[in-house]
């Protein structure tokens, strides 16, 4: 089994624990600081990383360029962007069509790892992509009346566009994170990945600081109360980033991003398991289709 599959599959358990924490915080703070202990409470841990691998593993530290850095900023700005819009999305009444086409990331990011970075992906792995896809979609819809026309509606409606340009920023996203990795050149990709989650988490932290002293001072107050749950939340959040990180060093984002589906079943394996909740027949075919892509994309 090649190494980036199992980073991946912890790297998405991993932010299934960051998700549940970050909703637990929601109840104690608004959207934006629940968003930023991600972020700011994340840093000593992306340090840690850096310095657990210099003084630990004995390996290099990675020497950042003007190319990384113009990657890390595409990256971190566009993770950010998407991450509001996908936010922006549950304050519509009909939000479940949106977030579903949100969800294309991983064929958006096939389409800009050609265009930014030369990588064509090979056809079993375009049908994987495709298949997981599909099967997220469906999840995301389950819960919609379903019909031709609501189908064809759909396509053209402000939720699905917003959807869109979201799923479209997070592949952009995917993909700098990778070519910001790449252009360190070394030593090897651990410490590569934890120098891009270092740079990256650090610039987000700055950006996302500042909005809350423009926009809502009181914020940081409610953080500073909730401080342990941050804490956690920030440790499954860089670690699961640190994962993401590593594994799109080694392989295509797209490729990654379209196993990174399977954090979808961790979801509704909590929600079945820890909160008793039943699912329909529509969340049943969406998980089948993502396990189907998976092992199609393995096989490739």
């Amino acid at each position: 089994m090649e190494l980036w599959i199992p980073i991946t599959i912890a790297a998405a358990f991993l932010q299934n624990l960051r998700s549940a924490a970050q909703k637990h915080l929601k109840s104690v703070m608004g959207t934006t600081g629940a968003t930023f202990v991600r972020f700011g409470f994340g840093l000593p841990f992306a340090v840690l990383f850096v310095l657990a691998l210099r003084y630990g593993a004995g390996f290099p530290y990675a020497v950042p360029n003007g190319r990384f850095i113009g990657w890390v900023m595409v990256g971190g700005l566009g993770q950010i962007a998407a991450t509001f819009l996908l936010i922006h999305l549950f304050s519509f009444r009909n939000f479940a069509v949106g977030t579903a086409y949100s969800r294309t990331e991983p064929a958006q990011a096939a389409v800009f790892g050609l265009v930014f970075l030369g990588e064509l992906a090979g056809p079993a792995t375009l049908i994987a992509v495709a298949i997981t896809v599909i099967g997220v979609m469906l999840i995301s819809v389950a819960h919609v009346p379903m019909s031709w026309r609501n189908i064809f509606a759909s396509l053209v409606s402000r939720n699905a566009l917003i959807g869109l340009a979201s799923g479209t920023l997070f592949g952009v996203a995917a993909v700098a994170y990778r070519a910001a990795s790449l252009s360190l050149g070394g030593p090897n990709f651990m410490m590569q990945a934890a120098t891009t989650l270092l740079f990256t988490i650090f610039f987000q932290t700055i950006i996302m600081f500042a909005w809350m002293l423009w926009r809502d001072p009181s914020e940081i107050a409610r953080i500073a109360v909730a401080w342990k749950p941050s804490l956690f939340t920030g440790l499954v959040g860089a670690s699961a980033s640190f994962g993401w990180f590593a594994a799109m060093t080694l392989q295509q984002a797209a490729v990654v991003k379209a196993l990174a589906q399977v954090e979808m079943i961790f979801t509704f394996a909590s929600t079945v398991w820890f909160f008793g909740e039943k699912i329909n027949r529509t969340e049943v075919a969406g998980c089948a289709l993502i396990v189907a892509g998976i092992l199609v994309l393995l096989l490739a």
